[in-house]
């Protein structure tokens, strides 16, 4: 028979185990859907994975579904309430992991099984096609700088977990102001909209793409916002009189 101490190591173990296993998880599934929707989805289009033999109609019908079901997963599983909820069946610390396996896998599918249209809308060439492309390698250069100007930023919600694992407990996430914010207090979302609006071949189910994210991403910059004052009150308020929200008003950065 086990000693009660033996139970208990070979329970500790496999908590260790689940939570590196969560832990490549979230890695692996953020790092991949990331890529495949960044490089090749925002800049080429359509990757034509899979056939599903739709009408025109029923293409962008089934695009506008791809991208609700992304939509709802990611705003739902950030609400509070659902926190609240989840917290009942999974410890505190995979909150992020878990928000990013789901959104992952969401994304992936999205690029999977994306259809695109017949209907080409535009396709410019030469000087303005260029052009488009430049702005596109400068919108992922500086998505690169906003990432690196937050220094601590954990975007895929694992830090928890390498700090349960171990035995430490990390600082709450300080306000800073350096790099692109200090000319838009979201340029993560402002070169993501560059990004989105920078392919020059424009397909009818990459025009329905490009509103709908351009949509949610305002709609979801403004909800942040909110939770934003309610973390460090008038420090932030001040920030959002002298910063604009996605678009720089001006050449010259904000004083720090």
């Amino acid at each position: 028979m086990n000693s009660p101490n033996h139970s208990f190591g070979s329970r500790s173990s496999i908590s260790r185990l689940a939570a590196i296993a969560i832990l490549v998880l979230a890695w692996l599934i953020g790092s991949v859907s990331l890529v495949a929707f960044f490089v090749p989805f925002l800049f080429a289009g359509s990757l034509n994975l899979v056939d599903l033999a739709l009408g025109e109609t029923a293409k962008l019908a089934w695009d506008v579904l791809l991208c609700l079901v992304f939509f709802l997963q990611h705003s739902g599983m950030i609400r509070r309430s659902y926190r609240q909820w989840s917290g009942r069946f999974i410890p505190q610390q995979y909150d992020g992991a878990t928000y990013t396996i789901a959104s992952g896998v969401a994304l992936l599918l999205l690029v999977v099984l994306w259809q695109e249209s017949a209907h080409i809308l535009a396709a410019p060439g030469g000087i303005l096609r260029w052009l488009l492309r430049t702005i596109y390698f400068l919108s992922i250069a500086g998505f690169a700088w906003g990432m690196l100007a937050l220094g601590s930023f954990d975007a895929f919600g694992v830090r928890p977990i390498i700090d349960r694992l171990r035995g430490t407990e990390s600082p709450p996430m300080p306000f800073t102001l350096r790099g692109p914010y200090r000319w838009v207090r979201h340029p993560l979302y402002s070169f993501s909209l560059l990004m989105i609006w920078a392919c020059p071949d424009l397909t009818a189910d990459r025009l329905l793409f490009n509103v709908l994210w351009t949509v949610w991403i305002i709609v979801g910059t403004v909800l942040e916002e909110r939770d934003l004052v309610s973390a460090f009150g008038e420090t932030y308020r001040d920030y959002q009189g002298k910063v604009p929200m996605l678009i720089p008003h001006n050449l010259r950065p904000t004083a720090c």
